[in-house]
């Protein structure tokens, strides 16, 4: 049964904001720094307890990165703060140049991520962001689910030697993973097992995948839910066991399907075991103003998308 606690809702940039509190605590070596989005990026906390450790650099993301590549010489672990647009976008010659191509131990964490920035519009809905990190060398890529997985996940960061793109979001959805969680980069969530169709999401979508995987089973369509947190390095052995089992795959992701997880996954059984797939995503679209449950249903990423496209996949529509 897909039977979960659910502990209310939260954003999950309010988890990275915890977890890099709790950093502050136990790791001396952990410094942040923020391109004047202090409140966005739930940056307070550490500012207040952990001053000296707080750089503030403004309206500047590409000198924010060149920072961040600095101190890990010293020894320190910098994470910087800014919108997923800003994080990457704007400043990618940095980041490939000054932190992967060297492989530094930057952990760049990047709020308001997706469709779900909402009103703020086009410019600002990053959608591409999953595919321009994965491409780098040396770059763990990460997108957790809730509130809770967010704070273990940028707990667990600090331990990694190297660059990390941890990815999340403004929206409130659903917390129903453990708070106590032990997070391990580089390996799936097996949320619920099942025959006829492998459901691989990520991010804001896992959620939506358990409600759609619900709707399915009661339906009489099992299905095998997996939460792929970490984008790069792909847990390849969780996601061919899968489409192996089920013959027939669905990702979901808010993301272009284009060099998300979608790709990423299509190119992985394309070698190992091909498959039947359909993907739910972002259809190279540009994003528009609107509220995020407006735009995720506009452009696809709801609950009845993931039931259709597994239906289509399984051919029981």
């Amino acid at each position: 049964m897909l039977d979960f606690t659910i502990h209310g809702s939260n954003d999950t940039r309010s988890g990275f904001g915890e977890g890099l509190h709790e950093l502050g605590k136990s790791n001396p070596k952990v410094v942040a720094l923020c391109a004047d989005l202090i409140g966005s990026l739930k940056m307070d906390a550490f500012k207040k307890d952990f001053p000296e450790r707080f750089y503030q650099v403004g309206i500047a993301e590409a000198n924010m990165m060149g920072l961040a590549a600095g101190m890990t010489i010293g020894g320190y672990i910098p994470f910087t703060g800014t919108f997923a647009n800003f994080s990457t976008g704007r400043v990618y010659d940095q980041i490939r140049q000054s932190i992967a191509y060297s492989d530094k131990n930057v952990k760049i964490c990047a709020s308001h991520a997706g469709l779900t920035l909402g009103e703020d519009g086009a410019t600002h809905q990053i959608l591409e962001d999953i595919g321009m990190m994965s491409m780098l060398p040396n770059m763990t890529v990460i997108n957790p689910c809730d509130f809770n997985q967010t704070k273990a996940a940028t707990i667990a960061i600090a331990e990694h030697h190297g660059p990390v793109y941890l990815r999340f979001g403004r929206p409130k959805v659903a917390t129903f993973t453990a708070p106590d969680q032990k997070f391990e980069i580089g390996k799936a969530w097996h949320i619920h097992s099942g025959n006829h169709v492998s459901i691989f999401a990520t991010g804001h979508m896992v959620w939506k995948a358990v409600e759609a995987a619900k709707a399915l089973e009661a339906e009489g369509i099992t299905v095998d839910l997996i939460n792929i947190h970490t984008i790069k390095p792909l847990d390849v052995e969780a996601v061919v066991n899968s489409a192996k089992k089920t013959g027939a795959v669905v990702t979901a992701e808010e993301h272009q399907i284009t060099g998300g997880l979608g790709s990423i996954i299509a190119q992985t059984l394309a070698k190992y075991h091909p498959t039947k797939i359909e993907f739910v995503g972002v259809n190279d679209s540009f994003g528009e103003s609107g509220t995020p449950d407006q735009l995720m249903e506009k452009y696809g990423l709801g609950v009845k998308d993931i039931i259709a496209a597994a239906k289509r996949v399984t051919s029981k529509s």
